[in-house]
C-alpha cells in the first residue's frame, strides 16, 4: 500500500469519526430539548414513544456507525503505514507507529507519518558504481 493511499484512507476515517460523532451529538441534543428522553433526577429511565424519538434513533444510530467505520478506516490505514515502513533499512518509523498504536497514541504517529513519514514502496534510484580508472 502506498504512502498515499494510506493517507486517503487515514483522512477519509478521520473525516468520517467526525462527521459521524457531530450527528450523534445533535441527535442527542435535540432529543434532549425535546424531552424524548424520560429522567429520573439526572438518570435517564426511558424513551417516550414518537415518531421523533424513532427518528433521533436512527439517525444517532448511523450517526454512531459512521464514527465506528471512521475507526475501522483508521485501523487498516495504521496497518497500512506499518506494512509501507516495514520495506525501509531503518526500522525507526516501524518501531515508532507501532509502539504509539499498541500505546493508544495512534493518531499522533500516524499524523506524524502522513505529514513526514517516508513512503517504503517508492523505487530508490540505483546506485551506479564509478567506473574504475585505466592507468
Amino acid at each position: 500500500m502506498t504512502k498515499a493511499t494510506v493517507t486517503k484512507i487515514f483522512l477519509g476515517g478521520v473525516l468520517a469519526a467526525i462527521a459521524g460523532g457531530i450527528v450523534v451529538l445533535v441527535a442527542g441534543g435535540i432529543a434532549y430539548t425535546n424531552d424524548v428522553f424520560v429522567m429520573n433526577g439526572q438518570e435517564v429511565v426511558g424513551l417516550r414513544g414518537g415518531a421523533l424519538t424513532w427518528t433521533l434513533l436512527g439517525v444517532g444510530l448511523v450517526g454512531a456507525l459512521t464514527m465506528a467505520a471512521g475507526a475501522i478506516a483508521g485501523l487498516v490505514s495504521w496497518i497500512g503505514a506499518l506494512l509501507n515502513v516495514s520495506q525501509l533499512d531503518s526500522k525507526v518509523w516501524f518501531v515508532v507507529l507501532l509502539l504509539l498504536g499498541i500505546f493508544n497514541f495512534g493518531i499522533i504517529g500516524m499524523i506524524a507519518y502522513v505529514i513526514a513519514g517516508p513512503d517504503g514502496t517508492a523505487k530508490a534510484a540505483p546506485r551506479l558504481a564509478p567506473a574504475p580508472a585505466r592507468a
